[in-house]
């Protein structure tokens, strides 16, 4: 049995009166690509942003690489490898792709004033080292010939794959991808799953994927998890998952033979 990297137990989490989330427990393996589905309101959304730190569960526990870090906030999970995108790319639209992939490693010697002149060769043989990287990156990725283009003019298929290189030039252990095909035309798209799975066969990423696209999903994950009322229904491949009537139930209201 694989090793878990993200492990969820017992997390429940109320707004008011509703439980978004209720008693949820499930497990993300080191190393796998694992989808997460379900209807509206099935609490994915508000699942994700307790795992990733940016709302505390009212109970329950998170684990991330062996370690309790419930309730950490974001800046303390990356800093432990654990990134979460969004729906909508966040990118810094005034500077280059380049420079956006620069920005990305902390404690970059550069960032002092005091070091840039007292120690100018060991900063620029560091930026010189950041920028071989976030070029081998962006060649990685086929962004070669927008490498120069401001951010800003990015297509949305082309900001998203800028995101996945953040993730690389932060060498992140696991990838929480939210909407991922959200504003991503048809052929950008394919480029982008394509390079999810380069990622995680190549290097070993960890991706945890909230996804309304099932055809990616069925592409990219094994496992699936379905969640239904703030708890997980089902697990296992998509093509299973398909033919299970209580997957049907959740998504279309009717059991298998009223929805077919």
């Amino acid at each position: 049995m694989a090793e878990a990297l993200i492990e969820v137990r017992g997390v429940s989490k109320r707004f008011g009166g509703l439980a978004a989330v209720d008693d949820c427990s499930l497990t993300v393996a080191r190393g796998s690509i694992t989808g997460l589905i379900g209807p509206n309101g099935a609490g994915k959304s508000t699942l994700f942003n307790i795992v990733a730190g940016t709302i505390p569960p009212d109970s329950g526990r998170v684990i991330f690489d062996g370690e309790d870090v419930t309730g950490l906030p974001p800046h303390v999970l990356y800093a432990r490898g654990m990134l979460r995108t969004f729906q909508i790319a966040h990118e810094f639209g005034g500077l280059t792709a380049l420079e956006n992939l620069m920005m990305v490693p902390a404690g970059q010697p550069g960032e002092s004033l005091w070091a840039t002149w007292t120690k100018g060769a060991a900063v620029r043989a560091h930026e010189a080292a950041v920028r071989r990287k976030a070029e081998e990156v962006i060649d990685f990725l086929s962004l070669g010939h927008v490498r120069h283009e401001l951010a800003r003019n990015l297509s949305g298929g082309q900001k998203k794959l800028l995101e996945l290189g953040r993730t690389m030039m932060a060498g992140a252990k696991a990838v929480l991808l939210d909407e991922v095909a959200a504003g991503v035309n048809r052929t950008l798209l394919q480029d982008l799953a394509a390079n999810i799975e380069r990622m995680n066969r190549e290097f070993g990423y960890t991706f945890f994927v909230i996804e309304h696209d099932m055809d990616l999903i069925a592409r990219l994950c094994d496992p699936v998890i379905v969640m239904a009322e703030g708890r997980m229904l089902a697990q296992g491949a998509m093509a299973e998952l398909r033919r299970d009537p209580r997957i049907i139930e959740a998504y279309f209201g009717a059991p298998l033979e009223e929805a077919t």
